[in-house]
C-alpha cells in the first residue's frame, strides 16, 4: 500500500493515533493525525484525496456528527469508523449515511489495512469520476443555445428534416450545427453522441454519498514493525 493519498486519523485516544501512524508508516502510507473532529474540520481541505479513519465516540463532536458535517460539505472522502462493542447500531447508521466500512475494537492491524486500501480505491475512483464530470461539463457548456437544441433532438433520434421544421431553420443549417456539436463533444458517431447525452443525464442523478460495495482483495504484502510481523503478531488496539 503506497499511495499519494492521505489517511486522516481522527481519534481522541493518543495511543490509538500513534499506533495507527506507526502502522501506516510501515506500508509507506502518508497519514495525518487529529485529536478531535473539530481539529480535523479546522484544517480540512475538500479537494484533498484519501480516506478518513474516524472514532465514533469522541467528546464535543462525535464521529457521526463529523460525518454529517462532511455530508453537508459534499465531501467525497470515504469514511471508516472505529467502534466499540456497544456501538454497532451507531456504526450501522453511519453505513446508511454513506460510510464505506467500520471496524470493531480490538482489531487486527491487517484487517484495518485491508479496509483502508479499499477506501483509498474508492477515493481514487471518485476523483476520476469528478474529473470525467468536469470534462463533460466543459464540453457541454461550450455549446450554443441552438447547438444544444440540435444536440438534444439528434440524440433523441430525430431526423434532420424534422428538427429543421420544428426549429424553423433549413436542413443544411441543422447539419452544420450537428457537425459543430459532434466536434465540440468529441463524438464521431451518432452512438457516441447518444452516449454523451445519457452521461449528462446520469450526472444529475448520481448520489455522491452512496455507500460503496467493497470486494477487492488486499494489495499489499506482509512487512515488519520493530520485530512484529504485521500478520502473525498483530498489534492490537483496545
Amino acid at each position: 500500500m503506497i499511495s499519494d493519498q492521505t489517511v486522516f486519523v481522527v481519534d481522541d485516544d493518543e495511543g490509538v493515533r500513534e499506533g495507527l501512524s506507526l502502522l501506516l508508516s510501515t506500508v509507506g502510507q502518508r497519514c495525518e493525525l487529529y485529536e478531535s473532529a473539530l481539529d480535523f474540520l479546522d484544517s480540512y481541505d475538500n479537494s484533498r484525496d484519501g480516506c478518513l479513519v474516524l472514532d465514533i465516540r469522541m467528546p464535543r463532536m462525535t464521529g457521526l456528527d463529523l460525518q454529517e458535517k462532511l455530508i453537508e460539505m459534499r465531501s467525497k472522502l470515504p469514511v471508516i469508523f472505529i467502534t466499540g462493542h456497544g456501538d454497532i447500531p451507531m456504526a450501522v447508521e453511519a453505513m446508511r449515511r454513506g460510510a464505506v466500512d467500520f471496524i470493531r475494537k480490538p482489531f487486527r492491524e491487517h484487517d484495518l489495512l485491508d479496509r483502508i486500501n479499499e477506501a483509498l480505491s474508492v477515493s481514487d475512483e471518485a476523483r476520476q469520476r469528478t474529473l470525467d464530470r468536469q470534462a463533460l461539463d466543459e464540453k457541454l457548456s461550450s455549446l450554443s443555445n441552438r447547438e444544444w437544441e440540435v444536440f438534444e433532438r439528434v440524440a433523441n433520434g430525430d431526423m434532420n428534416k424534422v428538427i429543421a421544421a420544428d426549429l424553423g431553420i433549413s436542413e443544411r443549417t441543422v447539419e452544420v450545427h450537428r457537425g459543430h456539436v459532434m466536434q465540440k463533444l468529441d463524438a464521431s458517431t451518432l452512438a457516441q453522441l447518444v452516449r454523451v447525452k445519457i452521461e449528462s443525464e446520469l450526472v444529475a442523478e448520481t448520489d455522491s454519498h452512496q455507500p460503496q460495495n467493497l470486494t477487492r482483495e488486499p494489495q499489499y504484502k506482509g512487512s515488519r514493525l520493530r520485530g512484529h510481523n504485521l500478520f502473525t503478531d498483530p498489534l492490537r488496539f483496545e
